[in-house]
């Protein structure tokens, strides 16, 4: 079997001590812009208020759109006219103001398909300053293709008859691509949904570990169903989504998810191979294939099956013949090897094994993102990954944060989102999950963080967004670009009548 070597595995040229360091290289590093409106109009977007439409301006759009959509035909021609005349207006705006790209995080409903409905959405965003959108495309086991064009293993967001046709992602893109903004489909990664898990829970597509578990039965995450990265299936199903997507030609697509499940309790940080969610078929065979000789393939095994290599292990190994146990980024220091007591040999092998397995499990992590961003990106449209910038952190001597998420090697996409989400009632731990990003940031990466919060309002133990935004642009300066999460935060009301709305 031909295995892709993971530009990790390339540095594991040397015994225990650097292998470990490389392990831990590969998996961790660890408005107020003016005083002055920028135009005199009272419908402008302000500088001073992070392009935030005047309330006169957005009464006169929400009058306009109203009547419009009540078939008033001369308020939909001037409604048209104060769309495009505030497209405009934002694109100067934010031109001028930081962050030059502020972007909402975005989910769709059915009834957004209803008459005015989404021009609404998208007018309340351009309204709020936003000049981008991420939309939610591909989530809890959904994806928001029309009925009769989705091709794929998961259900259509719009399933009732009167909306099964409408194809809701082209529309959004349409429709904000008119209002000047940039909308990305926001897709979930390793995480396939739960009711895909169910239907797949005895199958080997799901990730699982060395105790006959999978992420529907011990993870933190039980609304979730993280699947193998290395099984062909699971990767050839994601492809054909994703190319569904694609002939929408969204703006960029972000990938999120691309880690594994989250466990809770002790298993919350792994220290041992049978916690890593490597057990399934094809994770498992291909890291037995990792193996260079016969010693090598069976002390993969033996590792696997028992969770240690012990002192029968070795000298069934050295029964083997003269060979020294070899897989893939592993150097032999023959001579010293020679001299070393079975307990000494036992020790670095396990120890050897166990970084192996921690560097092939964030291997199936980087090659299915790489995978997926290959066939976005041979579309000629950009790509993100979100993540967790605390979510590979090494814990102690040898563990490691279950989620596995090998962040910094995330470098075939063009921009990276981290969820910049910590809680202290302060910005600082904001800031520091946003430094520690930047200061693994390839140079022609970008860095766009991703907030949690309220306007004018703390919400969760976190400050207001303002607030947030003014600690990162005074202390992260090469920041351009911020998004918030999300809509539903700051629109409830709206949010709560577009999710159970009735339609016909």
């Amino acid at each position: 079997m031909k295995i892709k070597v993971f530009k990790g595995f390339a540095f594991l040229t040397s015994l225990s001590g650097f292998l470990k360091l490389t392990i831990i290289a590969v998996l961790t590093t660890g408005l107020i812009v003016g005083s002055n409106a920028y135009f005199s109009p009272a419908s402008a977007a302000q500088r001073n208020n992070y392009c935030r439409f005047e309330e006169s301006a957005i009464a006169q759009k929400e009058e306009l759109r109203e009547k419009a959509f009540n078939g008033d035909n001369q308020a939909l021609e001037e409604y048209q006219e104060i769309v495009q005349k505030h497209a405009e207006e934002l694109t100067r705006c934010r031109e001028e103001t930081w962050p030059q790209k502020q972007t909402l995080w975005l989910r769709l409903y059915p009834c957004d398909t209803k008459s005015g409905r989404l021009e609404q959405v998208l007018d309340q965003i351009v309204d709020s300053g936003y000049n981008q959108v991420y939309v939610e495309t591909f989530y809890n086991s959904q994806v928001l293709l029309p009925q009769s064009e989705n091709n794929t293993v998961w259900r259509s967001v719009l399933r009732s008859p009167s909306v099964e046709e409408t194809d809701l992602l082209a529309e959004v893109i349409e429709k904000g691509h008119e209002r000047n903004l940039k909308v990305y489909a926001w897709l979930f990664g390793m995480n396939f949904g739960y009711s895909y898990g169910q239907r797949n829970s005895n199958s080997s597509v799901l990730v699982e570990n060395g105790f006959g578990e999978n992420s529907l039965s011990e993870s933190g995450e039980t609304s979730q169903a993280f699947i193998d990265p290395y099984n062909r299936q699971a990767k050839q199903q994601y492809s054909q989504m994703l190319s569904e997507v694609l002939k929408r030609q969204p703006d960029g697509v972000l990938f999120d998810y691309i880690r594994y499940p989250r466990s809770t309790g002790a298993r919350s940080v792994v220290s041992g191979v049978k916690n890593l969610w490597i057990y399934s078929d094809a994770s498992f065979n291909t890291l037995l294939d990792r193996a260079s000789n016969e010693q090598g393939r069976f002390l993969i095994q033996r590792y696997l099956g028992n969770g240690y290599i012990s002192r029968n292990d070795v000298e069934r190994v050295d029964d083997m013949g003269d060979d020294f146990p070899l897989w893939q980024g592993r150097n032999v220091d023959e001579e010293a090897e020679k001299n070393m007591s079975v307990d000494a040999r036992r020790n670095l092998w396990q120890q050897q094994l166990w970084y192996l397995s921690v560097a092939h499990a964030a291997q199936g992590v980087l090659e299915f993102v790489s995978d997926a961003v290959d066939q976005v990106e041979a579309e000629g449209i950009p790509t993100g990954a979100v993540f967790f910038a605390d979510a590979n952190q090494v814990v102690g001597q040898q563990g490691f944060d279950s989620r596995l998420q090998p962040w910094t090697q995330f470098r075939d996409v063009t921009q990276w989102h981290p969820m910049a989400y910590a809680t202290c009632n302060q910005t600082n731990c904001i800031v520091d999950l946003v430094k520690r990003t930047r200061n693994s940031l390839p140079n022609n990466m970008e860095l766009i963080p991703a907030l949690a919060g309220d306007w004018g309002t703390s919400r969760r133990d976190r400050p207001p967004l303002e607030a947030q935004m003014e600690a990162i642009r005074r202390q992260v300066p090469q920041v351009t670009g911020i998004s918030h999460f999300a809509y539903s935060w700051q629109f409830p009301e709206v949010e709560r009548e577009r999710k159970f709305c009735s339609l016909p």
